[in-house]
C-alpha cells in the first residue's frame, strides 16, 4: 500500500490487502481483534460442546456433535494461521486460555468479554444437557451464518478466503441442530425444557451482534472490515431463527 495514501482511498481505488506488509498499524490492530474474537469464540464453543457429547441420546447424535467440535477447532486453526502471519504465537495459543471456563448459569454480562480472552460473551455461559446444547447450537449457528456472510467480504483477502471456506461447514452445523431439535420437539415431555432453553439463549445470542456504536462502525466500514451494522445483522438473524423455530412450535424474542 502506498505510504502517502490512506487505507480508505487505497481501497476505493481498487487496492487489495493481501499480506501483513501492506496494512497500516490501525488496520492491523482492528484486523487482529476481529480474528482473535473469531478464533477464541470457536475454541471456546468447541470446548463447551465437547463436554456434552456423551449426553447425546444416540450414536448418530454423538457423531454429529463430535464433528461439530472437530470442525470448529479446525476453523479456529485456519484463522489462527492468518494471525500467525502477523506474529501471533500460534504454538502456545490454543493451550494458553481456559477455553472450558464458564460463568454461573444465571449470570448476565450482556456484551462483556471474558477477562481471559476475546470470545463473544455468549460462550461464557454453560450448557445444561443435550437439549439445551441443541437449542444453543441452532440459535448460535444461525447467528454465525449471518456473521460469516459479512466477514467473508472483509478487505483482507486471505482472511476473507478463509471465512468463505468455513461458511458452508458452519451452515451444516446449524442444519444438524435443526434436525436434532425437530427430533426433540416430537417428545411432548421435553417441550417445556426446550422453550426454557430458547428463552435463555435468545437474548444471549442476540448480544453477540454487539452494542450500537456508530463511530466505531463508521471507522471499520472505512477500512473495509464491516459493511452492515450489528443491528441490521441482529434483525436478519432474528427473522431467520424465528422462521426455523415456528414450524417446531417454538417462539422467542
Amino acid at each position: 500500500m502506498a505510504e502517502d495514501m490512506s487505507i480508505e482511498r487505497y481501497l476505493e481505488a481498487g487496492g487489495i490487502l493481501s499480506n501483513p506488509a501492506n496494512v497500516p498499524p490501525r488496520y492491523r490492530a482492528e484486523l487482529m481483534k476481529l480474528m482473535a474474537t473469531f478464533v477464541d469464540s470457536e475454541l471456546a464453543g468447541a470446548a463447551g460442546f465437547a463436554d456434552i457429547i456423551n449426553a447425546a441420546p444416540g450414536l448418530k447424535e454423538r457423531i454429529a456433535a463430535a464433528r461439530i467440535v472437530l470442525e470448529k477447532t479446525d476453523h479456529a486453526e485456519r484463522v489462527l494461521k492468518v494471525m500467525g502471519e502477523f506474529g501471533a504465537d500460534t504454538a502456545r495459543y490454543a493451550s494458553h486460555h481456559p477455553w472450558t471456563a464458564r460463568l454461573p448459569r444465571d449470570a448476565d454480562i450482556g456484551t462483556t468479554r471474558s477477562e481471559h480472552d476475546m470470545r463473544l460473551a455468549v460462550f461464557n455461559y454453560p450448557l445444561e444437557g443435550w437439549s439445551d446444547a441443541v437449542v444453543m447450537n441452532l440459535l448460535m449457528g444461525r447467528a454465525v451464518g449471518v456473521q460469516l456472510a459479512e466477514l467473508a467480504m472483509v478487505s483482507y483477502q486471505p482472511l476473507a478466503e478463509a471465512f468463505r471456506a468455513i461458511a458452508p461447514r458452519e451452515a451444516r452445523h446449524a442444519e444438524l441442530a435443526e434436525e436434532g431439535l425437530a427430533q426433540l420437539v416430537a417428545e411432548p415431555a421435553g417441550r417445556d425444557a426446550l422453550r426454557a432453553s430458547v428463552d435463555y439463549w435468545w437474548p444471549r445470542v442476540a448480544a453477540s451482534f454487539g452494542a450500537a456504536d456508530a463511530a466505531k462502525f463508521a471507522a471499520l466500514k472505512a477500512m473495509g472490515l464491516r459493511r452492515t451494522t450489528g443491528e441490521e445483522l441482529r434483525t436478519r438473524w432474528a427473522a431467520e431463527a424465528r422462521a426455523v423455530l415456528k414450524p417446531l412450535g417454538l417462539t422467542a424474542g
